[in-house]
């Protein structure tokens, strides 16, 4: 059940990762981008847990993907602001 429940979450990182890509080849925006970005390594985080039967806490590198998906997803955030109001 583990298994299959972790590829429904895969699934649905990679979609999203999927949806972002297109709306940044439609607007060239950085924010799409690094969504597309933060997106795709949520889902390989996930798939490498259900690959080497591991725990969030046993390997510490899982962690570093996740940590470096949210800070892009932080960054995006920030560049769009930023870039906003120099308009």
């Amino acid at each position: 059940m583990k298994q299959l429940l972790t590829g429904i979450i895969i699934m649905g990182f990679a979609t999203g990762g999927l949806f972002f890509f297109r709306f940044w080849r439609e607007t060239r925006d950085r924010l799409f981008l690094l969504f597309g970005i933060a997106f795709v390594l949520l889902a390989i985080q996930q798939l490498l847990l259900i690959v080497l039967d591991a725990d969030t806490e046993s390997l510490p590198a899982l962690f570093l993907i996740r940590l470096t998906a949210f800070v892009l997803i932080i960054l995006g955030i920030v560049d769009k602001n930023l870039r906003g109001r120099a308009s």
